[in-house]
């Protein structure tokens, strides 16, 4: 991702001095801009960069969420659109255009509910 990002200014306002380019653990990766230029830029980069070690983006796994915009303008991969959705899973947490955690909490709730119920015949 150092590569993807380096020298780049596209991030989103994390605190007052620092910015965030993206969230990434093990294959999971969300990329953050503040507008379509910036996010287009960060996943063109991505896949080339990625492409150089034999890597691609997983297109049919590849969503896009986007948040107090109007503009309709797709973000593509190898000129494919990625699919817009209302929400996202990333590392078991509900992200939403919202960006509250009502969701979050439903949905983890239901989890223990159901582990719950599981443990009860034990």
């Amino acid at each position: 991702m150092k590569t993807t990002t380096a020298g780049r200014n596209n991030g989103i306002q994390w605190t007052l001095w620092t910015q965030l380019d993206d969230l990434d653990f093990a294959d999971d990766l969300a990329l953050l801009s503040h507008n379509f230029n910036q996010m287009q830029d960060k996943t063109t980069r991505l896949a080339a960069t990625s492409a150089k070690t034999g890597l691609r983006i997983n297109k049919r796994k590849t969503e896009l969420l986007k948040i107090n915009t109007t503009a309709n303008t797709p973000v593509t991969v190898g000129g494919e659109p990625i699919r817009e959705v209302e929400s996202f899973v990333y590392l078991g947490s509900v992200i939403d255009r919202q960006g509250g955690t009502d969701r979050d909490v439903a949905a983890r709730t239901g989890k223990a509910g159901a582990a719950y119920i599981m443990l009860k015949n034990i």
